[in-house]
């Protein structure tokens, strides 16, 4: 991943859909078909220059990238580049598409979010706010799911946003997405690739190791998709209260299959790596998009019982959209929740949350 310290990204005739600030991705088939997702799901886009000549389109592809410091070419017809506002550009030339160029554009998030703005927008009950709030300032390790798109990283802001003002958050990236958290204590570590010696490539396993050393209150990677899950798990079992990440997984109950075979590319047994995230993580919440709407789909947490790691459901939503409470919900109370009020249909979220730091 090359990641350049450009932030303002020449589109040109994608400039008005980068310029709108709901958009969060563009994608250009390699026929010059725009399609864009403004939050309503992929629509079909017009640019004032047709891109429908395959010459143009690999021109276009090829001035991104190298706008990003990455070359695209014959002999490097795969590009992946980001700057260092979090925009990230994607881009595959022929021959490996039939002709022209297919690109990829997606862009952080620009709003400012926060849980507030975030339950606004129906990602979840406003209800479940103050008991997001207290896992946070309870300092409560959280681990959030969801597929490609979901809204990751955009709760991860809104997460960090509610952290105490003078905790120190140390968050660590393959793309840069967090430096831009509203929280006045970031220090942001991005991984870098090898230079065309082949030397000078600092990893996301080297990056988490690096924390540590950091003083920090809070440690955050971006995303766990590697090796690196491993010195994230040590780190989590050495005291470290309060980090947050995310993961690609489709479910409470899939989180532990996918951080074992995460574990398996860093040569850990699957055993063993079910040991190390046996109470590592306090709370899974996985997201899911319907359409447009990116929302909580699921909050859980992990155990070990029977000697297997296991993914439980504390709430979910039913296929009516109703919040309902699963098998884990009398341990999530007994752990977190002083005291519990019901809330009319959406389930049941902490009352008095003083005692936990809210």
């Amino acid at each position: 991943m090359n990641t350049a310290s450009c932030t303002t990204l020449e589109l040109g005739p994608l400039a008005a859909l980068g310029g709108d600030a709901r958009v969060t991705d563009i994608v250009v088939t390699c026929d010059g078909t725009v399609w864009f997702d403004g939050g309503h799901g992929m629509q079909l886009a017009h640019t004032t220059i047709p891109l429908d000549d395959p010459a143009v389109l690999r021109e276009l592809a090829v001035r991104l990238c190298a706008q990003l410091g990455v070359r695209l070419d014959e002999t490097q017809p795969i590009a992946d580049a980001s700057a260092d506002d979090g925009t990230r550009v994607h881009a595959v030339i022929a021959p490996i598409v039939p002709h022209g160029a297919s690109i990829s554009i997606r862009f952080p998030d620009r709003a400012r979010a926060d849980l507030e703005s975030l339950a606004a927008v129906g990602m979840f009950p406003a209800q479940w706010t103050p008991m997001l709030r207290m896992l946070v300032r309870a300092r409560a390790n959280i681990l959030i799911s969801g597929a490609t798109g979901t809204g990751k990283t955009t709760l991860l802001k809104a997460l960090l946003a509610s952290c105490a003002p003078n905790e120190r958050i140390v968050t660590v990236e393959e793309v840069r997405e967090l430096a831009a958290v509203p929280h006045p204590h970031v220090v942001s570590l991005v991984a870098r690739d090898a230079n065309v010696e082949g030397a000078g490539q600092v990893g996301l396993p080297e990056l988490v190791k690096a924390t540590l050393r950091m003083r920090p209150d809070r440690i955050v990677v971006g995303e766990v998709r590697g090796e690196e899950v491993v010195d994230l798990l040590r780190a989590l079992n050495s005291g470290h209260r309060g980090s947050l990440s995310t993961i690609h997984a489709d479910g409470v109950d899939r989180v532990p299959s996918r951080l074992v075979s995460l574990g398996m590319l860093a040569g850990v047994a699957p055993d063993a790596l079910e040991r190390l995230a046996d109470g590592a993580f306090d709370v899974l919440i996985h997201l899911e998009r319907l359409g447009g709407r990116r929302h909580i789909a699921q909050i859980g947490m992990l155990d070990c019982r029977d000697g297997r790691l296991h993914g439980r459901r504390v709430v979910a939503k039913d296929g009516s959209g109703a919040t309902v409470t699963g098998p884990a919900w009398p341990d999530f109370l007994r752990r977190w929740c002083d005291d519990v009020a019901d809330t009319g249909g959406a389930g049941r979220v902490p009352r008095r949350v003083a005692s936990r730091g809210c």
